[in-house]
């Protein structure tokens, strides 16, 4: 079985055990031990020798490597260097330490540092053979690495060196023994520390601030610091994100200022937030982030569209958390980073849990967004996409208030001849999966503005769910798992690092974070300059009573947008013992900050003025509900309906209207068989069963739209179910 190393540089600086490669092994030529003055030596239990014993019981080797600085000699033994370490003891006393001062004085020149490749993991076996025993070939010279061999199985520890920079050492003074670090000087701080300093009272002195850290780097600190990191046999980062897997829309609030009062859509989506409390919150994450040893910072932009687009900066205390937000931001040109003026800041500190006892806390997770301070902070929650979805919420609020854009809770894709096709739905309605067409160019796949000139996207990445992912299914998807990528609490194979996407231990919610340009056939940049062509509003009804495909007019566009129905699968949730329905206003409501009609009607007016077909599109179950025996909509069907509606062809079909919902379904489709377009053809049970499950859908469409009849006008509540 074969070991597995990462590099890590070394140095008496790090944290003692994070940084020591351990692994077991028999017959290894050295008894390594790492001694420190305030660690007793490890000595052999009850006086026995390591050597007699060394066949019956495996033996720790912990291994350090050194740093050698400008100030000691080549010549010198590393012994004496590092006086408070002790490296490579020799096995027994006829063990000669000459091998060890030629080795430390040829292989480590005074100017370099030194890396070693190590096993993380402890308790790893290796096989031995009578061969194995004899001692490591060292290679003297100074200009090839030194090998270790027979150390660890399948694999070499190999040291290598490089050139060591002399502005890396801190220069401290007044070290003594009990204080090795010393003071160091008062130095000069960089312009984001200022700007942390003084707006958010961050100690600079105290925390290392880490700006705009690249892939690699961030790899590294979340190998080291964050438990549950690991790299995957793909190349992509896993990550855990806690106890929370998911969102906390119940713990979402808006601070109630004078700016926005007035346009907040206030309710059980955004529940006001007193400014007391929002300060208290805030001065709570800040607290905490002074107590980290490191913080980051990742600056990024939001929107593709550069007369719209948004300055966002992150600071937060997981490398996990900065790489994600790398990927889904926009990453600026290195010149664009020089003087960076953020115009939201969101403050990360969700291992720490806010005080349920504060005024308006109903837990202990908070997502607050101030559009006043222009911030956000996030207690209580490690759980990544509240970020994501945060950007998205200020986006809901500047787009249409300060710009009159329309934001968008949608994929988009464009054709060969430019024409635009915007994609809305929920979880699991094949949103990302429709978009994602080998013949189309992806814009994006979740979050859109709609300006005076096209469509552009928010994001630069993607966050894709990835339960159940197969290369057959996705492809896509699929080759954008590998270096650079995050995959969010994914269970894998703890020898191969092989990831199982079936596997649901952690949560069902699994995901995948990578850029955007790791999608091949995608646009970059991501904007469009024409405008949509075809809107499709998807749903998934478990029921098998709306067809697979029907055209709305404007009125009928308005209703559905609104309502924004799918359906809850029954055995998801204790008690659910068939499909259930689940609106969600706009297709998005947990991230409006407006009332769900005032994007409505905007939607409508750019429908009608760049006269874009709207169709209603059912990715669910034909034939029976999908407890009494019916079977989900297949795909190559929903493709085939796809392709003739950008081909223009499915528009020329005579159409027949659909009873209760007054649905105008197509009587026939290329390549699609008629009596599947009509659900009451399609139906294999009693035809009174049918009408039922018609009559109780259409029920529930007018239940839910009552919340928002008030705003609605007369042609609207029209196009409600008639039952």
């Amino acid at each position: 079985m074969a070991s597995r190393f990462n590099w890590c540089p070394i140095s008496p600086a790090w944290h003692y055990r994070q940084c020591l490669g351990r692994y077991y092994s028999q017959g290894n030529p050295f008894s390594a031990v790492v001694e420190r003055r305030i660690i007793p030596t490890p000595t052999s239990r009850r006086g026995r020798n390591d050597s007699d014993h060394r066949l019956q019981r495996r033996r720790r080797l912990e291994l350090l490597a050194f740093l050698a600085s400008s100030k000691h000699e080549p010549s010198r033994n590393i012994l004496d260097l590092l006086p408070t370490f002790h490296l490579l003891r020799p096995q027994s006393s006829s063990s000669s330490s000459s091998s060890l001062t030629q080795l430390t004085s040829s292989a480590c020149p005074s100017n370099q540092l030194v890396y070693i490749m190590a096993s993380p993991q402890k308790g790893i076996k290796t096989p031995t053979s009578p061969s194995s025993n004899r001692r490591p070939s060292v290679s003297t010279s100074a200009s090839r690495p030194v090998h270790f061999k027979n150390i660890f199985t399948s694999s070499t520890a190999l040291l290598k060196t490089q050139p060591f920079k002399k502005e890396m050492v801190s220069d401290t003074v007044n070290r003594t023994s009990l204080h090795p670090g010393g003071v160091q000087p008062t130095r000069e701080h960089t312009e984001i520390e200022e700007e942390l300093h003084d707006k958010a009272n961050i100690d600079y002195d105290r925390v290392a601030i880490i700006p705009n850290a690249s892939v690699a780097a961030l790899y590294e600190d979340a190998l080291v610091y964050e438990t549950g990191s690991a790299i995957t046999s793909s190349g992509a980062l896993t990550a855990y994100s806690g106890v929370k897997t998911g969102r906390s829309p119940l713990d979402k609030r808006i601070v109630k200022e004078p700016t926005s009062e007035n346009e907040i859509w206030w309710g059980p989506v955004n529940k006001p937030m007193h400014p007391d409390v929002w300060r208290i919150n805030r001065e709570r994450a800040v607290d905490y982030l002074n107590t980290r040893n490191r913080i980051y910072v990742v600056d990024g932009y939001a929107g593709w569209d550069d007369r719209y687009r948004i300055k966002v900066r992150v600071v937060c205390a997981r490398a996990y958390h900065a790489l994600f937000m790398r990927n889904m931001l926009i990453r600026p040109r290195p010149e664009e980073l020089v003087h960076f003026e953020p115009d939201y800041v969101i403050y990360n500190a969700g291992s720490f849990p806010a005080n349920r006892y504060t005024a308006g806390m109903t837990s202990s997770t908070s997502v607050a967004i101030n559009f006043g301070e222009k911030e956000m902070v996030i207690l209580g929650t490690e759980y990544a996409g509240e970020m994501k979805k945060g950007v998205f919420t200020i986006l809901f609020y500047e787009m249409p208030v300060k710009h009159n854009v329309l934001t968008l809770h949608s994929s988009a894709n464009e054709g060969q001849e430019g024409d635009v096709t915007l994609f809305f739905g929920l979880s699991g309605t094949g949103k990302t999966t429709l978009s994602a067409d080998p013949n189309r160019a992806l814009i994006g796949d979740d979050e859109h503005c709609w300006s005076d000139r096209g469509v552009f996207n928010i994001e630069g990445g993607c966050y894709a769910k990835c339960i159940g992912l197969s290369a057959e299914k996705e492809p896509e998807i699929f080759g954008s798992i590998r270096f650079g990528s995050v995959l969010e609490n994914v269970v894998f194979n703890p020898e191969t690092r092989a990831v199982n996407y079936d596997d649901c231990t952690l949560t069902e919610n699994t995901r995948a974070c990578y850029p955007i340009e790791y999608i091949q056939n995608a646009k970059i940049p991501c904007i469009a300059d024409s405008h949509p062509s075809n809107i499709i509003l998807l749903t998934c009804d478990a029921r098998a009573v709306l067809p697979p495909i029907s055209k709305l007019n404007n009125a009928q566009t308005m209703y559905h947008f609104i309502s924004g129905y799918t359906s809850k699968m029954a055995g998801t949730e204790d008690g659910i013992t068939e499909p259930q329905a689940t609106f969600s206003a706009c297709f998005g409501q947990p991230f409006l900050a407006l009332h769900p009609m005032r994007y409505a009607r905007m939607l409508s007016d750019k429908i009608t003025e760049h006269k874009a077909n709207v169709w209603l599109l059912n990715t669910g179950w034909v034939g029976a509900s999908a407890t009494k025996g019916g079977r989900r909509c297949p795909l190559k069907y929903t493709r085939a309906i796809l392709d003739a509606i950008h081909s223009g062809e499915l528009a020329q079909q005579e159409y027949e209207t659909y009873e209760t919902f007054n649905l105008q379904v197509p009587k026939t489709a290329p390549g699609v068989p008629d009596q599947f377009l009509n659900p009451c053809k399609s139906w294999s049970g009693d035809a009174t069963d049918f009408q039922d499950e018609v009559r109780k859908l259409g029920q529930l469409f007018r239940e839910n739209f009552a919340k928002y009849e008030d705003e609605a006008t007369q042609d609207v509540k029209e196009a409600a179910p008639v039952v």
